[in-house]
């Protein structure tokens, strides 16, 4: 690299930086971010005569620019060195002059924060900022509920940790945002940094943040070890992790190592590696500071779950139900050891949404198991060569003409083939009618070889119909034709929920078995958009349903021995459409009284409100019926309810 690359990207290095802190909006992933920041260092490493003091390397952050107030921390708050393989670690434990009694934790991914505490009373809230000057969010840091407003210290002392939101909290957020047109967080981190730095204290409240410690600031106190310090920090009432453990020697922390990147998709938050340190508080002491990183401690990082790659193109997939759902298609890109070459878009309005054309460098994330999906896009490397992606007005499959719904676009042909495919598919799956080795693989080699040309056929399938087939014996044939007649003897809501209706789940399923038995398609619009819980798209969705395939779902009643599951319900003018909250022990399982209460037709609510009309409370009941006293809510016993119910002997 020459001096003048080298001040190159020195440039850009500050200006993803910028984006990153101040804005939280980041213009690189953080592997490309590493990368850039390792080459500075390398190059700094032989040439320290050239070094840029505008370097990156050479500050904790950039300063904030907002609307928050600065205040500067009573001791400074340090960025950590990142190692990212075990030659690494033994290298950085090699020059902290330690090989024994190290302390570990995970590094959540989310944002630094520093807690004031004086006479046991939280004084302020403070973002890292350039680790000297932070921005004062005192407000917003007590809307956070998991942290102490007081605590059982009276001295002075700064408590550091860091914010992060759930998973499904993120999720939930970024679908609330992309309902309101609003641009999407890219990560959990990202979220938790905005919501901290909200002029809107109520916006960062029902964010629901969590705050876990990690380290102290300016202190008093007297331990030896950091293990010590974080143990008295966490009786004060803070949240800790189950992941936490002093390690003897550099092999116990590999092995930690590898035990939590196994856990890494089961933990409720985002994790990017797990946090080293020496536990020896005098050698640290002794080892000091870099001019960013303390000498004691590294970060052990994660195997990349984000990159950066190019969007070649994209494919067209038809659904059950006939929805086009559009997929990208991707440079192919190694996430933590799998190969990423496609990821989903979820639908036309998403693409718009993104600004997505072909050629754009984006952004993507994998959790687990799930298919990767876009979350950024970086316009701003754009040279003019990309492309837009058009909205197709034909069945990529069947040719047929599309239906535009706006948000989806639908292939109303039912005889086109992938709708046909993916609904035997999900006719026989688990949820549905669970036929046991009808995998998706068979449903496409017998559709293929045409031994099944509908969902009907399923059921007149012989033995003779695979003894020419690639891997079937005599006793997997037998197992799948067992199987197959097994499944006829099916719950009717299994049934409904096989049929694979738009915008019918399981628990609308169920709804409609109890509430109209056998009869669920005999209904009309009116009555789908009266059941609870059921609205405009859903009765709509089933009317359209029923009328097209009423003599369809007859001739399944036929092939089929469902069960009824339809509820008779009784009437009770003082219970019947009341809503029941129920709380504290009482003589049977509550589920027994929620059974009953919905017998009459009442519902069950899970939290009190001024529209529940009874609450009905056993010994110890707590907040449910404070609660319900305060709003006037009419609170019963078992008592009380039997006297209700008096005269239906029955139940």
């Amino acid at each position: 690299m020459t001096y003048d690359e080298y001040l190159k990207k020195v440039d850009l290095a500050k200006e993803w930086m910028r984006a990153y802190y101040e804005d939280d909006e980041p213009l690189a992933s953080d592997e490309e971010y590493d990368k850039l920041i390792k080459e500075l260092k390398e190059f700094e490493a032989n040439h320290q005569e050239k070094i840029s003091p505008n370097s990156p390397t050479q500050k904790v952050a950039p300063i904030i620019q907002s609307e928050f107030r600065k205040i500067t921390h009573e001791s400074r708050m340090w960025s950590m060195e990142d190692v990212f393989d075990e030659t690494e670690l033994r290298a950085w434990a090699k020059r902290a002059k330690c090989e024994f009694d190290f302390f570990i934790e995970p590094k959540f991914d989310g944002a630094s924060l520093n807690l004031t505490y004086e006479n046991g009373r939280l004084i302020s809230g403070a973002t890292r900022g350039d680790g000297l000057v932070g921005e004062d969010i005192t407000l917003n840091v007590k809307e956070i509920s998991n942290i102490p407003q007081t605590i059982p210290y009276k001295d002075k002392i700064e408590i550091r940790g860091e914010v992060v939101i759930l998973k499904e909290d993120f999720e939930k957020i970024n679908q609330k945002r992309a309902s309101e047109n609003l641009s999407l967080f890219a990560n959990p981190r990202n979220a938790a940094s905005g919501s901290l730095r909200q002029l809107d204290t109520s916006i960062t409240k029902e964010r629901n943040l969590k705050f876990y410690p990690w380290g102290v600031g300016f202190n008093t106190l007297n331990f030896s070890k950091h293990s010590q310090i974080m143990q008295f920090i966490r009786s004060l009432g803070f949240l800790k992790d189950d992941f936490v453990f002093c390690c003897k020697n550099l092999d116990e922390v590999i092995d930690k190592y590898k035990q939590l990147l196994n856990l890494r998709d089961q933990k409720p938050m985002m994790m990017d590696g797990m946090v080293v340190r020496v536990d020896d508080l005098n050698h640290c002491n002794m080892l000091g500071y870099t001019v960013k990183f303390p000498k004691f401690m590294a970060a052990f990082k994660f195997p990349a779950l984000e990159k950066t790659t190019t969007l070649l193109g994209v494919n067209l997939q038809v659904g059950r139900s006939g929805v086009i759902t559009p997929v990208a298609v991707l440079e192919p890109v190694n996430l933590d050891g799998v190969i990423v070459k496609s990821a989903t878009l979820h639908n036309f309005d998403e693409i718009a949404r993104l600004d997505l054309k072909i050629g754009d460098s984006v952004n993507i994330i994998r959790s687990g198991d799930v298919i990767p999906k876009i979350t950024k896009v970086f316009t701003q490397r754009r040279d003019g060569l990309e492309s837009d992606i058009a909205k197709p007005t034909l069945c990529p499959q069947c040719s047929s003409e599309l239906l535009d719904e706006g948000a989806f676009l639908k292939c109303q042909n039912l005889d086109c083939k992938a709708r046909l495919v993916n609904s035997i598919i999900y006719f026989v799956s688990k949820k549905c009618l669970n036929i046991d080795g009808l995998g998706e693989n068979i449903v496409e080699l017998l559709f293929k070889e045409g031994k099944i040309t509908n969902i009907e056929s399923i059921f007149f399938l012989k033995y003779s119909d695979f003894e020419n087939l690639e891997g079937f014996k005599d006793k997997k044939i037998t197992n799948l034709l067992n199987a197959i007649e097994n499944a006829k003897n099916c719950p009717l809501s299994s049934f409904i929920t096989a049929l694979g209706i738009e915008h019918i789940g399981e628990v609308a399923a169920k709804k409609l078995a109890q509430s109209f038995g056998f009869k669920w398609y005999e209904q009309n619009y009116e009555t789908y958009e009266n059941l609870e819980g059921f609205g405009e798209q859903m009765a709509k969705s089933l009317q359209e349903f029923t009328k097209v395939n009423h003599k369809r779902i007859e001739h399944f009643y036929e092939i089929l021995n469902l069960s009824d599951e339809k509820i008779d319900l009784l009437h009770n003018e003082s219970i019947s459409s009341k809503t029941f909250v129920i709380t504290g022990t009482l003589s049977k399982p509550r589920e027994d009284f929620k059974q009953l209460l919905e017998k009459f037709g009442a519902k069950v609510s899970s939290s009190v409100s001024k529209k529940t009309d009874f609450v009905l409370y056993g010994e110890e009941a707590g907040s449910k019926l404070q609660k319900a006293q305060s709003l006037g809510v009419k609170c019963i016993n078992e008592d009380e309810l039997n006297a209700l119910l008096k005269g239906f002997d029955e139940v």
